[in-house]
Parts: C-alpha cells; structure tokens; sequence
C-alpha cells in the first residue's frame, strides 16, 4: 500500500481553484455515487435520509467543492450557490487517507483534519458511509463493467 503523507497544497492552488467553475467537480462527484449506487456499493434504503439534502464536499486545499443532491434513486449535481444542508471539508490528503482507509473519519474528524457542518444526523450517516468506502472497490467498478 502506498502510503499517503499528510501533505497540503500550496495555497497558490487553493486561490485558483476558487476562481474555476465548481458544477464540474459536483457532475463528477454524482456521477461517482450514481455508480456506487448501480453496483450494490450504496443502497438507497441506507442512504434514503439524503434525499432532496443538498450536501457540499469541500477540498480546503484545492479551493473546490462539489455540491450534489439525491432525488428520488439518482445522485446530481447541486446549484453550488445554494445552500448546504450537509458540508464535509478536509484537505486532498484528508480525503485520500479516508479512501485508502489509512484513516478512518473518526481520527480525521477528531484530529480536526475533517469538519462536519449542518445536519448532525446526516453527517453521522455520511460519516459511516466513507468509514465503508475503499478505494480498490471503486476502482474495480471500472474494471467489471
């Protein structure tokens, strides 16, 4: 396993990522979990809480967000000027760590390298999601057509 340092973006990023259109990272974001969802990977009867719940995903270092939304059975994008019921924010190290499960959002969370606004239900629910996402599972969703 490779291991992923606890490194940060130099802030030049940051402030030309704040400057890109953010809808991009929330299409790919939706399209990522839409197909989660298509391959047992996410069940709606876990996830049914979200729905019509717009929640942000913030990349402190990139300066980028992706705002998605579930309606009905399918995850999509999010109007990123509106309002957040849901924000989780982390660094590009944070989330990398979660999905290699070097860490587990509790020790991110409580270490203070993950911050959970809004909904504390919700939060907790997607909270416990990541703790179960790996990131070989993804990538073989590509592998297994």
């Amino acid at each position: 396993m490779i291991e992923i340092p606890g490194f940060r973006l130099p802030a030049l990023a940051a402030a030309a990522g704040r400057r890109l259109p953010q809808w991009p990272h929330g299409l790919a974001l939706a399209g990522a979990l839409n197909l989660a969802l298509g391959r047992g990977l996410l069940s709606l009867d876990e996830i049914g809480a979200l729905d019509g719940q717009p929640v942000r995903i913030r990349v402190l270092d990139a300066g980028a967000s992706a705002d998605v939304v579930l309606r009905g059975d399918r995850f999509r994008a999010a109007p990123a000027s509106g309002e957040a019921v849901l924000t989780l924010s982390a660094t590009v190290s944070a989330f990398l760590q979660m999905l290699t499960r070097q860490e587990d959002p509790d020790t991110l969370f409580f270490h203070r390298r993950l911050s959970i606004e809004g909904d504390t239900e919700l939060g907790l629910l997607v909270k416990n999601l990541l703790d179960r996402v790996e990131l070989p599972a993804l990538l073989r969703l590509r592998e297994n057509p």
